[in-house]
């Protein structure tokens, strides 16, 4: 199964402030007018995956917009602590309590693609050695402390960069592969 992170980051390594707020990634400084809006492979990942999985925090996040961002995905949370998904969302989302469980789950279903989203998520799965893929925009702004997307690891991860993207308002895409360690 592939496990894939895509997200956003400052250039010095941060997914959102402190206290969870991530308006800096729509700064009217990253505008740019008569160009093309950039989807930076966005909507071709939406459409690959076959879930996509977030921690409670991100969820709680997502459910803060006036929208719900994934209306054509099947969408996991893993928490031990979440007690009732809203009722307009109880055809899409579910709950696992733990990682087994949900590979468990994903297997029965037979997922080939899921997407991760979530910095602790995330920080659990690359520690588990379960990601596959990392697709990091770095937004060039410097947040100076915020909620790392990395944080502490036990060991090293080798990366292999497949390709780096430039954009016009300044974004920076990177796409790396895990190696796997013998």
């Amino acid at each position: 199964m592939k496990v894939t992170v895509y997200i956003a980051t400052s250039l010095d390594g941060y997914i959102a402030r402190l206290d969870g707020d991530i308006e800096w990634l729509h700064s009217p400084e990253y505008t740019i007018e008569n160009e093309t809006d950039e989807t930076m492979g966005y909507p071709e990942l939406m459409a690959s995956i076959d879930y996509l999985v977030m921690g409670r925090n991100s969820f709680e996040k997502v459910l803060s917009f006036p929208t719900w961002s994934y209306p054509a995905n099947k969408v996991i949370v893993l928490s031990t602590t979440l007690d009732e998904i809203p009722e307009h969302l109880k055809e899409s989302v579910s709950v696992q309590s733990n990682i087994n469980n949900l590979f468990a789950y994903l297997k029965s279903v037979d997922a080939k693609h899921i997407y991760i989203d979530g910095g602790k998520l995330i920080q659990s799965f690359l520690k588990a050695g379960l990601v596959s893929e990392l697709i990091i925009t770095q937004i060039p702004v410097l947040l100076g402390s915020g909620i790392s997307l990395f944080g502490d690891l036990d060991k090293d991860i080798h990366l292999k960069l497949l390709k780096s993207i430039s954009f016009k308002n300044s974004f920076v895409q990177s796409h790396y592969e895990i190696r796997k360690t013998i």
